[in-house]
């Protein structure tokens, strides 16, 4: 039982943070042109998280885009400014987006 529990615990501490950053994703309007696993107005989530897997500075590089915009990666349509985005919600939206599988 106590096993059983301490799983269960596990779990649900390991899904909060999705959650959480989905909420802010969605608080940010971020979710107007993004969805998790397709394309709408921008690429999806997993998309962006498969396209940079390996490049080691991608959350840093990704909070950088979701505050300042970006054109010409993803197609013709750029991104815009985010700037009411603050830096430490970039970094966690970035680190969300890259941690999509």
């Amino acid at each position: 039982m106590k096993h059983t529990l301490l799983i269960m615990a596990t779990l649900a501490a390991l899904s909060a943070p999705a959650l959480a950053d989905e909420a802010l994703a969605k608080s940010k309007n971020c979710m107007a042109c993004h969805a998790v696993d397709r394309k709408l107005v921008g690429p999806s989530y997993k998309d962006i998280a498969k396209k940079y897997a390996a490049d080691a500075k991608a959350v840093e590089m990704l909070a950088g885009k979701i505050q300042k915009g970006g054109s010409g990666v993803w197609g013709p349509i750029p991104m815009p400014a985010n700037p009411q985005v603050n830096d430490a919600d970039a970094k966690k939206l970035a680190q969300w987006v890259m941690g999509m599988k």
